[in-house]
């Protein structure tokens, strides 16, 4: 059963830190954007025949990415709703989730969300030091943010979840802790925590090799701290209840984002709208990917996605490996044995056998490969060992 992305492009303003395909537009682009989004919900089993791919009728995860889809209008969220159970029969046990930008989510919007059954809130918060969140063009203070949380509990959705960066300009070890402090304290049943990635296509991207100082670059902390900001949150968020179960998300047991769990166990899901990814199977278990176009007006203008790719059984092989080691519950190897075959696990034994020796990898009950703490900082490096790999027999 497919998890159902929809990305919703709109921001108040652009994070300096931010090369998602996001940003500020008229505000005239979002009625035209949800009628795009309500095509595509109606075209896409059509579209799916010529690719040999049936799309389920139901739906059991609906995610509303960003941007910040709590910009879209009252009437524009219920309209969107309509149209996905119109399409999807979405089970009354499905997990819906919507990202918040605290600040931005007006008491008529809380309401229809509540109306339309969206079950947990994500909310954007990156740092609870006000300085800190200022520097990268957040809007928000920490007061916000917490009287944010608190409407939305009362509103009925019990569900929240807080993302915190490690690496923001100006942040040190103290202000770090100041923030895990203050989301602890909040009682959230999930978390996730970034390490701050400086694309050179962001703004303070751009800054940093220029030298420039427009945008605090001068101030990102070095890599060094970063890293330890982040191992130091994995030990305080365990200490209070919140356990890591990806690499970068942290959740009470029985809270963790169903949706998010899908990409990662290489599970079905269908995305719609700017620059939305998909993954779903063919009647023969082959893997298709697609994805629709990067520019808003381009979107707007064509055709929905573009032609899906199949992966080459290498190509899932590898995607097993790198998507499952980021979960804290690893790969099996007895089910990459059962799903490829057991001379591709075979091949690999060499590598793990040296990633286990640099202590980025071990092996727990003879079966089950696992990031050690530093495998979780030098994660891209062990992914990338697993690309090496020779084609499957």
């Amino acid at each position: 059963m497919p998890g159902l992305y929809l990305a919703i492009p709109f921001c108040r303003s652009k994070c300096t830190y931010c090369n998602f395909a996001s940003g500020v537009f008229p505000a005239g682009y979002q009625e035209r954007y949800v009628a795009r989004l309500e095509e595509d919900l109606r075209s896409i089993r059509t579209r799916s025949v010529p690719w040999g791919a049936a799309v389920p009728e139901a739906a059991d995860s609906i995610y509303l990415g960003g941007g910040t889809p709590t910009l879209l209008s009252p009437a524009l969220f219920r309209r969107l709703f309509s149209a996905l159970r119109r399409e999807f029969a979405v089970l009354p046990t499905a997990e819906i989730t919507v990202e918040c930008a605290p600040g931005q989510l007006e008491p008529a919007v809380l309401e229809a969300l509540a109306e339309c059954s969206v079950s947990r809130i994500s909310f954007g918060v990156q740092s609870f030091v006000d300085s800190e969140a200022r520097l990268t063009g957040r809007l928000h203070s920490r007061a916000t943010a917490l009287e944010d949380i608190a409407r939305v509990r009362a509103a009925g959705i019990r569900e929240v979840s807080v993302d915190l960066i490690a690496g923001l300009p100006g942040q040190t070890l103290a202000s770090w802790f100041e923030s895990l402090r203050i989301l602890a304290e909040t009682g959230v049943d999930h978390a996730s925590i970034y390490m701050l990635e400086v694309d050179d296509g962001s703004r303070l991207g751009r800054e940093l090799l220029a030298s420039g100082r427009r945008y605090h670059a001068q101030e990102v902390p070095p890599d060094d701290l970063v890293a330890d900001l982040y191992s130091e949150a994995i030990g305080f968020l365990a200490g209070h209840g919140l356990a890591q179960y990806e690499i970068s998300n942290f959740a009470r047991s029985g809270h963790e984002s169903a949706h998010n769990l899908k990409y990662w166990r290489r599970e079905p899901y269908l995305g719609f709208g700017l620059d939305a990814h998909s993954m779903i199977r063919t009647r023969t278990g082959a893997a298709l990917r697609f994805a629709a176009a990067d520019a808003l007006d381009e979107y707007l203008a064509g055709p929905g996605w573009n032609e899906p790719r199949r992966l080459t059984r290498e190509e899932e092989f590898e995607e097993a490996w790198f998507l499952g080691l980021r979960l804290t519950e690893g790969v099996s190897l007895a089910a990459l044995r059962q799903e490829f075959s057991a001379s591709a696990v075979q091949d690999c034994l060499s590598t793990l056998s040296e990633l286990e020796s640099e202590d980025l990898v071990a092996l727990h009950d003879g079966d089950r490969v696992v990031l050690t703490p530093r495998g979780r900082m030098l994660s891209n490096e062990v992914f990338a060992r697993f690309l090496a790999e020779p084609a499957l027999a």
